[in-house]
């Protein structure tokens, strides 16, 4: 299989600002219940749904209006073998101006197509970008997973096992 890292794109018509405050308002569009901070450098925040999944991660590199990279530090899913497979990988939204346009480009460094969770981990993050952080940035509103209640198919999935 290739190591290739999961990648996904969008392209909005709000500027790189509106981008960034978006991205950096994580429970606007992955999870209500996100503990802990998203926006500066060094932040860290934790990430929880059910028993199925939960991580911390760490805010590594914030450049404003361009770049936000986050370390996963510690992760546990309950459907993989391997429970820790994001551990030490690196979500990163990379935002760039595209003649009147604005493009987010998001790569999860390290999540690649030998994880048993890749699949699964791919289908939601591309909902959450193309769906959730698109419809926060357009329309100021997304939709993230609410307080126990799973957002994804994948997910719902999980949690009726």
């Amino acid at each position: 299989m290739s190591a290739t890292n999961f990648t996904t794109t969008i392209l909005v018509e709000q500027s790189p600002e509106e981008v960034f405050n978006a991205v950096t308002n994580v429970r606007g569009w992955w999870s209500e219940e996100i503990e802990g901070n998203t926006a500066k450098l060094n932040d860290e925040f934790k990430y929880h749904y059910e028993d199925i999944h939960r991580c911390k991660v760490k805010l590594i590199e914030v450049i404003p209006n361009q770049k936000i990279v986050w370390l996963v530090e510690e992760n546990y899913f309950k459907f993989t073998e391997d429970e820790t497979e994001w551990t030490n990988t690196k979500p990163t939204f990379e935002i760039f101006e595209k003649v009147g346009k604005t493009e987010l480009r998001f790569t999860h460094y390290g999540l690649v197509p030998d994880y048993e969770c890749f699949d699964i981990c791919r289908d939601a993050w591309t909902n959450y970008i193309q769906n959730s952080l698109k419809k926060l940035i357009i329309t100021g509103k997304g939709e993230p997973n609410g307080k126990g209640k799973p957002q994804t198919e994948n997910e719902k999935k999980l949690s009726q096992n």
